[in-house]
């Protein structure tokens, strides 16, 4: 069980804090709640069922899971199936499980497509554009918030380890 206080990942929502726990009382059934505002939008209230939170929210990675996470990126990511939507199910499948070490494979992964792409003056597909943004910038905040610096600063080291890892593979030096 979650503590008030307490920075949880909530599907979409992203990243968000636990600001209370209590009971509630809808349609004449009462429960325990957790009650959250995403750290972005502290306008926005939300209230999940404590028995319904397991597989919906999840703790946020410890400093050393960030780290691995980091390193991922000097890996080349995961299998890229030519059919868009076999694609975009099988994405779709994986970040559903919240498995950060999976869904920052999927987000390398698409970051290099889209460097391709726009190496040979193409664009991103759109499915895969918007699977990039969203999970893109959950995955970077928190690894923000873990590592202690901006969501600029992961950006600049996740570009890096990219380049470094593609000028590996290729032969090339750096300057």
């Amino acid at each position: 069980m979650y503590t008030i206080g307490d920075l949880v990942i909530y599907s979409s929502h992203g990243i968000c804090r636990i600001t209370d726990i209590c009971e509630k009382t809808y349609s004449g059934i009462t429960r325990t709640y957790y009650v959250m505002h995403p750290i972005e939008n502290n306008n926005l209230l939300l209230n999940l069922p404590v028995d319904h939170a397991d597989g919906i929210i999840q703790r946020l990675l410890n400093r050393e899971e960030a780290e691995e996470i980091l390193h991922s990126f000097t890996k080349p990511g995961m299998e890229w199936p030519e059919k868009n939507q076999d694609r975009i199910r099988m994405y779709s499948t994986i970040i559903k499980t919240g498995d950060r070490m999976e869904i920052a494979k999927i987000i390398n992964t698409i970051m290099r497509k889209q460097n391709d792409a726009e190496h040979n003056g193409k664009k991103l597909g759109e499915s895969e554009r918007k699977i990039l943004m969203s999970t893109q910038h959950i995955l970077f905040k928190e690894l923000s918030i873990m590592m202690g610096v901006p969501i600029e600063a992961i950006a600049e080291q996740v570009d890096l380890l990219m380049q470094q890892s593609s000028e590996a593979s290729y032969g090339l030096q750096r300057d």
